[in-house]
């Protein structure tokens, strides 16, 4: 397998915890996403949209998205499960994950906020209080869920990692980058604290990484 992908990509990030939790080896691949990589013409040839990560297998099929890829994952190589066994508590799991991927990280990508720099004219301080008021926005709500749901554990769902903490973590990294003040959050920061002493968690991030910057 190839992972076409980028270091800093919270996306990215979240499919190389996948494979590593699931001991599945890859070739990284990485575009550098500010030089515009991605929008080149061999990328744009595997993936249309331009985005990472794209997932190409072995026998050549070609993944974008990277929630699709890692529940694709998760039935190739079903040990350790993703997602836990009955019809509710997956459901759970998904309105975890999504909470992230689909609510904070699509107006807190780069192209968004380089969106705001150029054309709208916006400079880097506007850039961070966006990027802040939208954690703030879905990270109260997610630890009120968190804190009071009954099928928190250690972890977003029980005692074992799974799809929600693959998007979690990511999210916890980069608001990290933006000053995002954690500290109303005390049931996340634990969560992120108990996935990052997982070795998996620890590997795929981005400073670990081949294209990382120093």
């Amino acid at each position: 397998m190839k992972l076409h992908n980028y270091f800093r990509s919270s996306t990215s990030y979240r499919v190389r915890i996948a494979l590593a939790l699931k001991g599945l080896a890859y070739d990284y691949v990485a575009y550098h996403l500010r030089k515009g990589e991605q929008r080149g013409a061999a990328y744009l040839a595997l993936n249309p949209q331009g985005l990472v990560p794209t997932l190409q297998t072995d026998d050549g099929a070609l993944l974008p998205q990277s929630l699709a890829i890692v529940e694709y994952l998760d039935e190739l190589q079903p040990d350790p499960p993703l997602l836990p066994a009955t019809p509710l508590e997956r459901a759970r799991v998904r309105s975890l994950a999504y909470a992230v991927a689909c609510d904070i990280h699509p107006v807190n990508n780069l192209r968004v906020l380089q969106y705001l720099v150029d054309p709208l004219g916006h400079d880097a301080a506007v850039q961070g209080e966006w990027f802040r008021h939208w954690v703030a926005v879905e990270f109260a709500a997610l630890e009120k869920r968190l804190t009071e749901e009954p099928g928190t554990g250690r972890f977003c769902h029980g005692d074992s990692p799974g799809l929600a903490d693959i998007c979690l973590v990511p999210q916890v990294v980069n608001g990290r980058r933006f000053d995002c003040d954690m500290t109303p959050y005390p049931t996340i920061r634990r969560i992120h604290e108990a996935c990052m002493a997982i070795p998996a968690f620890a590997e795929a991030a981005p400073e670990r990484q081949p294209d990382a910057e120093t």
